[in-house]
């Protein structure tokens, strides 16, 4: 927020500093939103270049991450209305670089709501959960990215998506559903997550 604050005030460190501190976290976000390490990329640069044009209007009334990740919210939304028109889905392969494969790993065991029963090596659970997670809706993937990875609270997911407490509550309630039933039949039998199970 005092970052934000000295770029409303056209302070150019500032903004460098604010890059440097929110970028990988932005890139890991839309990653997992639209699936493509440089259409990621490139909506980050999207999401930095919005908040420049709105810093005059910038007003300290939530934290920055809420304001920042609601930017990039509708950045990835926009992509994938037009991405959606084929409807493909492109899971990210260099899985070994990617610094939070272990909460993709957990997520994996914690939404199959028991041990696998087959030995998964790394990488092919995060390319499951990976997976299974663009398989559910938008707003679903939404809800549990900022709650799982960015760990934000029902209140400031509410707030980043424009949801009432109670419709978010309801929302993340369901992706975890939709998720566990699309990883039960890999993680019990090596069935891959069907496509469209969860699109809600």
């Amino acid at each position: 927020m005092r970052l934000m604050l000295q770029v409303r005030d056209d302070n150019a460190a500032a903004f460098e500093e604010l890059v440097l501190r929110y970028q990988q976290r932005l890139v890991a976000l839309l990653g997992h939103m639209v699936y493509g390490a440089d259409l990621a990329e490139d909506l980050a640069q999207e999401v930095f270049m919005r908040i420049y044009r709105a810093r005059k209007t910038y007003q300290p009334a939530a934290k920055f991450s809420t304001w920042c990740f609601r930017i990039a919210q509708n950045v990835a939304s926009n992509a994938l209305r037009s991405k959606n028109r084929r409807r493909e889905y492109h899971v990210a392969k260099d899985a070994a670089s990617d610094s939070r494969i272990g909460n993709i790993e957990e997520l994996a065991v914690a939404q199959s709501g028991a041990q696998p029963t087959r030995q998964l090596d790394r990488l092919e659970k995060a390319e499951m959960v990976r997976t299974a997670i663009a398989a559910l809706g938008e707003r679903q993937r939404m809800a549990l990215l900022l709650s799982k990875f960015e760990g934000q609270s029902y209140a400031e997911i509410a707030e980043t998506m424009g949801l009432s407490l109670q419709a978010t509550k309801s929302l993340l309630s369901r992706a975890r559903v939709n998720l566990k039933s699309l990883l039960e039949p890999y993680m019990d039998q090596g069935e891959l997550p069907a496509d469209d199970v969860a699109k809600l």
